[in-house]
Parts: structure tokens; sequence; C-alpha cells
């Protein structure tokens, strides 16, 4: 599609931006992509959207574009840039096209994937011919989608792709720490001292069971010690003798 001298004129009256395409040659491509742009952001992933007015296939002819593209998501940290073109043609009927550059591949497919088959809106997007594989682009059919109706659907996409990460979304992330559910009996049996042996017969032995003298045998078994005179005698001889060796001690 190429422009007529129609279009820059309506371009130039249109309320959609105060910048003309006629002064579009004259911008970076930074510049234009700033210009009117907005971002969305979640859990580190970032996407800018940025809406361009003039036609899609004159912008991907920029001279060195990619490198434009990518040392623009470097600088703004985007993973993500989205642009949105927009033009008249001779019926003063509205062109919209599309284009995704990111250099992930997973992501890419993502949000193309969620582009392509959304039905609330649908954009009837028809992909064109890519001049470059980190970059994807398409002419929209359903014009009545403009970039605020668009912001949704990239929040689902980015949604989509989180949770295909396994990083719940709508959650802050957290660095380190599994949010796996912890299986208790396999968790206990593989830290267990001994294979085989759970979390709770790990506790400390029992005290050994105090001797039972009416089940155990003891000496008390065989009835008292047998007692005679001559043994009393002695034993008493014995403690008068400690005695006296004490008070002996004492007095020296």
């Amino acid at each position: 599609m190429r422009l007529t001298s129609m279009h820059y004129t309506r371009l130039a009256s249109s309320p959609l931006s105060s910048l003309t395409i006629m002064s579009y040659p004259r911008l970076t491509t930074e510049q234009m992509l700033r210009k009117d742009q907005k971002t969305i952001h979640r859990q580190g992933t970032k996407v800018a959207i940025s809406a361009i007015y003039m036609d899609l296939e004159a912008f991907l002819q920029r001279s060195g574009l990619i490198a434009d593209l990518r040392a623009f998501c470097q600088a703004h940290s985007c993973d993500v840039l989205v642009a949105m073109t927009i033009l008249f043609n001779t019926n003063n009927e509205p062109v919209r096209q599309l284009a995704v550059f990111c250099p992930h591949v997973a992501l890419r497919m993502t949000i193309c994937g969620v582009l392509e088959r959304s039905h609330a809106p649908s954009l009837k997007l028809t992909p064109l011919p890519s001049t470059h594989p980190d970059l994807q682009a398409y002419l929209q059919g359903n014009t009545q989608v403009s970039r605020k109706k668009l912001l949704p659907l990239l929040q689902e996409a980015l949604s989509a792709y989180l949770d295909s990460t396994q990083i719940p979304a709508g959650l802050p992330e957290m660095v380190g720490v599994s949010t796996e559910p912890v299986d208790k009996e396999g968790n206990s049996a593989g830290n267990s001292l001994l294979p085989g042996v759970s979390q709770d017969e790990e506790e400390p032995p029992l005290p050994p069971t105090p001797m039972n003298s009416l089940v155990d045998e003891c000496p008390l078994d065989r009835g008292l010690p047998n007692l005679s005179a001559e043994a009393i005698f002695e034993k008493c001889s014995q403690i008068s003798l400690s005695r006296s060796t004490a008070a002996s001690l004492a007095k020296e």
C-alpha cells in the first residue's frame, strides 16, 4: 500500500496525532516509537505499544530498523514492542496494521497466538510476509479495535505466558522459594536419618522400663539373706573399729 497526497492531508488534519506523517522522515525510529507510546508490565515482563501514523510497509523498510527496534527495547527495558499503524485510504476509510517485535520466541508466539485467536474483540488479523524472524506483521481487518481495546488482550497474553512458565499470574515473584506443595510423608522419608523411618519415628527412644520385682528376677525372689550371730558380731566389730579410728584422727 502506497500513500497518496490525500493520505497526507487526511492524517495531518486527524485529531489522532499532532504530528503529521510528512514530518516522520525527519524523526529517528526511537522518536517515532516514543511519540505516542503506552506500556504495560507484569512480573518483570514489559510490553511497549506505540501508535504510528504511517503505512506499516514504509515503516518496516526504514534503514536499520531491526537494529533500532532491538536498541529501543534494550534502552527502555522492554521485552516486547507492538507497533500499531493507522492511515486512511482514498475513501477516507481507516486502515490499521500491526507489528509485534520480540526476540523471545515463546513470548512472541504466545502474544501473537492470543491476538490471532481473540474473539472479544476479534482483530481479524491477516499475517503479512515477515522481514525478520523476531518480527511478525499483520493487516488488521477489524479497524474498530484501537490501542485502548488492544491493551486487555496484551494483558491476557502476558498472563498466559507467565502461566506457561509456571509463575502464578498476579502474585509477586519469589526467588529461591518453591511454590510446590510439600509432601509431608515424602519429605520426612527423604530427610530421615535411617532409611524407611518416618519423621515421627525419629523421636528419641524412651528410657528403659525399670525392672519389675514382681515379674523379672531379682535378689528378693530368693528371700532374705541368711544371717548368723557370727556375721552380726563381725559387722558390729567393723563399725566400732571404724568409729575409733575416726576419733583418733580427730584428736591429732
